[in-house]
This record gives C-alpha cells, structure tokens and sequence, in this order.
C-alpha cells in the first residue's frame, strides 16, 4: 500500500464516519415533526422485518405532526404498533386508514438530556476518527520500517492524516453546536 493509497483510504473512511454521525443526529428529535425520525422503526410485514418506509407512505401533516399512510390497509395495526413500541416517546392515533402521529412538546430538562446524547454521539465519532488516525499512523511506520518511504515521506503523510483528522473533528463539532441550538430552540 503506498502513502498516496493510505491517506485517500482515511479520508473515505473518516467521510463514513461523518455520515454515521449525521444519520445518528438525524434520529434525535427536536420537537419538530420530521419523517426520518420513524425510518428505523422496523414492522412485521408478514413474517419478516422491514423498514417502516417500504410499507407506508410517510409525509408531514404539519409542523408537529406526521402523517403514515400504510400501502395495505391490513398493516395499519402493524405499523401503528411498531411506532408506539419504537421507544420514541409517541402516541399514534389511527384515523381510518391513516396513522397521524403527533410530536410532543419537549420539556426543559428533555432538552438538556438530549443535548447530552447529541454530545455523547458526538464522542463516539470523535473516538472513530482518531482511531482511523491511529491505523494510518501505523500503516505509515510499517512502510517507513518495510524501507518503502523514507521517514520524511512518513513525516508528511502523518501531518495530512493529522490534518484530515483536524477537519473532520471541526465538522463533528460544528454538527454538535447546530443540533443543540436547533433542541434547545423551544
């Protein structure tokens, strides 16, 4: 593996990791109806698991509430199910063949705790990037050692790996400061 090789891999794999911590923000809800909050809700769909959004139409009613409709009229229960079971903290109301499932205000001190879980995701990916730091630092000193770079190459290398590190840990902060403004937004 050349230097060139390792430094493109770390930066892909830290973009992965950014992305898992965007995915994770977007199931912390803010107060406000969004339907990516139910998309990892999983419904027994006869016998198998699936995904709440390949057997229901998700849309928002209004700004407090969102509105699933079913595909089949046989799986409304289902999903209602599903949504109540979820942990999330919802009510769903059935009303014929439509799910509206309206968001509750969030108290102060819910705020603060979701703040905290905003900053404990926020960790955990911090933990992620200076781990893919480490193993590119270590691929590096194994080329320096197998005599295939010289330890100036090595030297630059690390300083590019430290300095994606650097930038994707700004990002992770600045995706922290946007999320507790927007839960702490009443």
């Amino acid at each position: 593996m050349t230097v060139a090789e390792i430094k493109k891999n770390v930066d892909q794999k830290m973009q992965r990791s950014i992305d898992a911590f965007k995915n994770d923000l977007a199931k912390i809800r803010t107060g406000r109806a969004h339907t990516g909050l139910l998309d990892h809700i999983q419904v027994d769909y006869y016998g198998s698991m699936v995904s709440i959004s390949t057997v229901a139409n998700m849309t928002l009613v209004d700004a407090r509430t969102i509105g699933v409709q079913p595909w089949e009229k046989k799986m409304v229960q289902a999903v209602e199910k599903a949504i109540r079971d979820a942990d999330l903290g919802l009510n769903p109301a059935t009303q014929g063949d439509l799910i509206r499932v309206p968001m509750p205000a969030l108290t102060e001190e819910r705020r603060r705790e979701l703040v905290k879980v905003v900053k404990n995701e926020a960790e955990t990916a911090k933990v992620s990037v200076r781990n893919l730091r480490r193993d590119a630092n270590e691929q590096l000193k194994k080329l320096v050692k197998d005599k295939e770079v010289s330890e100036d190459d090595e030297r630059r290398a690390s300083d590019d790996v430290q300095k994606f590190t650097d930038k994707f840990v700004a990002e992770i902060d600045k995706l922290v400061q946007t999320k507790e403004a927007e839960i702490m937004t009443v």
